[in-house]
């Protein structure tokens, strides 16, 4: 065994000879940025070694560092191996920080409906001119206070045990909380006098790297807090993929416990906050993808990426939220969305809920884009799906000053036609470290805009300009000089980030036009183009059909609708009338796979170009750039 010693905190663990330090920070508990997955593609989980003995491929991976960082002993933690005991610097930026985490959705007016509702009652004692057991006594009691019919509703046995304690304890005068699940009505919980007001439910959007909770008063049918948090199965891999590999080496127990434990800190953060106990949460709707939703009820994800590709389950299922270790009331009820095939899951049917495409005549395009993408066109008689690989540079990975939307990252930014100098915000307002996903579709629109690139996405070198020049491989544009950075190193967009940059956004294009083919629709019948997600939140819609990333409708009819998972939540968990909706969804959607679609290459080639080879496709853009063209001439 090797000791691995982690500063600046002085975190030690042992490893096997040949282990990678990434594996080695994961288990000590130290989350890292690997966008990439830990391919060594996206150079972010930088260390330096300070002391011992390693194994990592400088000329192979040294493109990542300057001269003076390998001379340090910098090098990439996923492919950097153990040999001896050794001693690890790791840069405040390398490890994962404080996210722009998207909390807000679509403000909807919603039909308050709760499905759970507790009753005050006060009771007559037994005696020998009425013996009617405790039970049947309760739940007429409850009849009678406006709940529903005493027959249709039961008891579990947690509270059955209960019931002959409390009713003596507490006088006869009692609150008996009610749920409506599959089967009937359910006595959730019966507590001593009058708590009728006291009862609450959360709505969680259960995301593979962020877990966002709202946290509703299901008697005022008003938010009382919010609440968000990283998922801890980062640990066990940054990305879906790396996560189905640990469960097939007996990790499923593990990341079932992770998940539950996010969600139960975002749910402790929210109560707290709110000043109420956890005990009057009852019950707990969570949306999130297919994957993550099999892994916080301990199903078994690993045959959902192999052919045939075939979850173990589709429909909204329901269970005990003691059954899964999450915290609220014992007896409460977890919800969780139901889901289309292993790639479009409970959030795109969320995202589905809170746009209302579901329910309208006129055409919709969805559009949720993170490391994988997915894509649903259609409207209440009909909807096509398909999901593929975005790639990691729209989130800022395969690009070499990329990150996450983490403070100092720029996020928006425009470029002046004349002089070439950009003018930038920053999360949080700081200076720079990177770019995130955002700020690079707005970087790649102002680029092309200003004929510093082509529609290839070549730099055009014979700019004379400061900014434009060429280094040891690609040409490249500088967007922030080191003086002005907080890394002290030129931010700069090579030739070669354009070029994952356009092949990503080809991928998305490419989807949008092979559902719109398969459905026999043009852009024209399209009505409203819905981006989900905080990507699409952030972005600019006028920058996104510049670069092609989705067909050009009026930017008018194009709408961000935020966090659409969280907003779906909502809207089950206070309308229980939706979720009689969702299964219909599910089942209305036909998913196509893009990989048995042969005219998807073909469109994905013709969309490597900016915005397309076609430009009739994009009249507007081809308007712009004619404008452009003729300015620099």
């Amino acid at each position: 065994m090797r000791t691995v010693t982690f500063l600046p905190g002085y975190r030690k663990i042992e490893v096997e000879r040949g282990t990678t330090i990434l594996d080695a920070a994961q288990r000590a508990g130290l989350n890292m940025n690997v966008i990439c997955g830990g391919q060594g593609k996206c150079g972010k989980c930088v260390v330096f070694i300070q002391s011992g003995k390693t194994e990592f491929d400088r000329q192979k991976y040294g493109r990542f560092f300057t001269p003076e960082e390998l001379d340090r002993g910098a090098c990439l933690a996923c492919e950097t191996t153990v040999e001896g005991d050794i001693h690890v610097v790791i840069p405040e930026h390398t490890l994962i920080q404080e996210q722009k985490i998207l909390i807000e959705g679509l403000d909807n007016k919603i039909d308050f409906r709760p499905s759970v509702k507790k009753y005050y009652v006060q009771l007559q004692p037994p005696s020998l001119s009425d013996p009617s057991p405790d039970l049947s006594r309760l739940l007429w009691g409850i009849q009678k206070a406006g709940g529903p019919v005493a027959e249709k509703m039961y008891a579990p046995l947690e509270v059955l045990r209960e019931i002959p304690g409390i009713l003596r304890h507490s006088e006869w005068k009692v609150t008996g909380t009610i749920g409506l699940v599959p089967g009937g009505y359910r006595l959730l919980d019966l507590q001593e006098n009058d708590t009728a007001k006291r009862v609450y439910g959360a709505a969680v959007d259960l995301g593979s790297t962020t877990i966002v909770v709202y946290l509703w008063d299901l008697v005022t049918g008003t938010v009382v807090c919010v609440a968000s948090n990283y998922n801890k199965q980062i640990s066990c891999g940054e990305d879906i993929l790396a996560r189905v590999n640990f469960a097939r080496k007996n990790g499923i127990a593990k990341l079932q416990a992770l998940a539950a434990e996010s969600i139960n800190q975002a749910l402790t953060t929210a109560s707290n906050s709110a000043g109420i106990d956890r005990e009057d949460i009852y019950e707990v709707v969570v949306a999130g993808n297919t994957v993550m939703t099999h892994m916080l009820l301990g199903i078994d994800p690993a045959y959902m990426i192999a052919e045939p590709y075939v979850p173990v389950v589709r429909r909204a299922l329901s269970v005990a939220a003691h059954r899964i270790g999450i915290t609220c009331n014992p007896n409460g009820g977890v919800f969780v969305f139901p889901a289309v095939s292993d790639f479009i899951g409970g959030d795109i049917i969320a995202d589905i809920l809170a746009c209302g495409m579901s329910e309208r005549e006129e055409i919709s395009l969805l559009v949720d884009i993170g490391t994988n993408f997915e894509v649903v066109l259609g409207n209440r008689e009909w909807m096509f799906s398909c999901a593929g690989a975005a790639g990691p540079a729209l989130e800022g990975g395969e690009v070499l000053y990329g990150m996450r939307a983490n403070p100092g990252a720029i996020e928006k930014i425009t470029i002046d036609p004349e002089t070439l100098d950009p003018e930038y915000s920053t999360i949080n307002g700081i200076k720079p470290r990177g770019i995130c996903g955002s700020g690079l579709i707005d970087l790649l629109a102002e680029l092309l805009s200003t004929c510093v690139i082509d529609r290839t996405g070549r730099i055009n070198t014979g700019i004379n300009n400061p900014r434009i020049r060429r280094n040891s491989h690609f040409p490249e544009y500088v967007i922030v000089w080191a003086k002005e950075t907080e890394i002290g190193k030129d931010i700069v967009i090579t030739e070669n980030d354009i070029k994952n940059l356009i092949m990503s956004k080809a991928s998305v294009h490419a989807a949008c036009i092979t559902l719109m083919k398969e459905a026999g629709v043009s852009r024209h019948e399209i009505s409203t183009i819905y981006f989900a997600g905080a990507f699409g939140n952030y972005l600019d819609k006028k920058n996104a059909t510049i670069i092609g990333l989705i067909p050009e409708i009026p930017i008018e009819q194009i709408q961000n609708i935020g966090n659409g998972a969280v907003s779906g939540a909502n809207i089950a968990l206070i309308n229980r009338r939706t979720r009689k909706t969702l299964d219909e969804i599910a089942y209305k959607i036909a998913y196509i796979e893009l990989n048995a679609e042969s005219s998807f290459m073909d469109e994905y080639t013709s969309s490597t170009f900016l915005p397309h080879t076609d430009l009739s496709l994009f009249p507007g853009v081809q308007k712009m750039l004619d404008t452009c063209r003729i300015r620099k001439e």
